[in-house]
């Protein structure tokens, strides 16, 4: 009997010591708990991704792999871009050369036929050379106040308009802004056909430029067809033009040529060259309005006053002259 005691004893002992230990365990665990849990202690951190992936990247259940990319630096980037930087370049440019309009007119006026008027004209763009032209301006003047309401609008108009009449605008600017963008390339590429040949640079062009072109002092260096000034402007169309159709295909038609980076890229260019377009076809529109008498008339009716000719472009003048283009006129040649 005593025998079996002694194993007795000892299960109730070790059992006892089980019951203690799983009691005073939890407590002490209790006891050791800190007071706030940070549960993102020990997580990776967004930077972190960032520096080792360039991009934060998840997983997605659709065709298409780059709808699980849910972040990437450049789009801070270009969101910077987008709100601060070109504003910036959009208001310098346009404010900036509006200045400098206002202040040349205030000092040199328009600048007038100096010989009058002499009553006899010539042809200086056909009809179809004057339709391209108005086509392409009508479609630039649309693309370029609903491009500049992306930039400026929210801020210009909103408070003046409200929300919600702000937002409809916006909403048929975009479609304008898409659909005109066809004819508006369509122009652009005429044109750069119709006159590329008269456009290449000359040395006829060194002297225009170094005599003011007739716009800076008294003198009125020869030209041909297309002055330097005009050229200028004829390739800023065609270089800038097509740069702007380019990148805003990329834009409205996302992922066929480039990803996301290359279409923020698109972007910033198709902005840049938006704004200085904008500021450089403003002095195109002062010179051939209230900056230069009978200028108008060239895409107005197609023809411009004999005067008018030899004063801009004696060269052009006399070969027309010698084609007998200009009828009952006896033209002067050109110094």
């Amino acid at each position: 009997m005593a025998r079996m005691r002694t194993p007795l004893r000892f299960l109730m002992a070790v059992l006892a010591f089980c019951v203690t230990a799983a009691l005073t365990v939890p407590a002490t665990a209790q006891q050791k708990q800190p007071e706030s849990v940070n549960p993102q202690a020990q997580s990776v951190k967004e930077q972190q991704l960032l520096q080792e992936l360039q991009k934060i990247q998840g997983r997605t259940s659709l065709p298409d792999s780059r709808s699980s990319v849910l972040e990437q630096p450049a789009g801070r980037d270009w969101r910077q871009f987008h709100q601060v930087t070109l504003r910036w370049i959009g208001a310098i440019a346009i404010l900036g050369m509006l200045s400098v309009l206002v202040l040349f007119y205030l000092i040199r006026g328009m600048v007038k036929i100096e010989a009058g008027r002499s009553g006899r004209t010539l042809v200086r763009f056909n009809a179809f050379e004057r339709f391209v032209h108005w086509m392409t301006a009508s479609c630039f003047i649309v693309l370029a106040l609903s491009g500049a309401n992306i930039t400026f609008g929210k801020e210009l108009l909103t408070p003046l308009i409200g929300p919600e009449a702000f937002a409809g605008w916006s909403q048929w600017a975009k479609y304008a802004h898409n659909y005109l963008s066809f004819p508006f390339t369509l122009g652009v590429v005429l044109m750069f056909l119709m006159w590329v040949a008269w456009n290449i640079p000359s040395g006829v062009d060194a002297r225009w430029i170094r005599e003011g072109g007739g716009i800076v002092g008294e003198n009125h260096p020869p030209a041909r067809r297309f002055n330097a000034g005009q050229k200028a402007i004829y390739w800023v169309v065609v270089l800038g033009g097509g740069a702007a159709a380019i990148t805003g295909y990329l834009l409205m038609f996302p992922f066929y040529v480039t990803d996301v980076t290359g279409m923020q890229t698109a972007q910033m260019v198709h902005g840049i060259v938006g704004m200085l377009f904008i500021a450089i076809m403003l002095a195109h529109i002062y010179i051939g309005t209230i900056g230069m008498q009978g200028a108008f008339e060239a895409m107005g009716t197609g023809e411009v006053d004999v005067n008018w000719a030899r004063q801009h472009h004696s060269l052009w003048l006399e070969k027309e002259a010698e084609k007998g283009h200009v009828k009952g006129s006896s033209v002067a040649p050109a110094e």
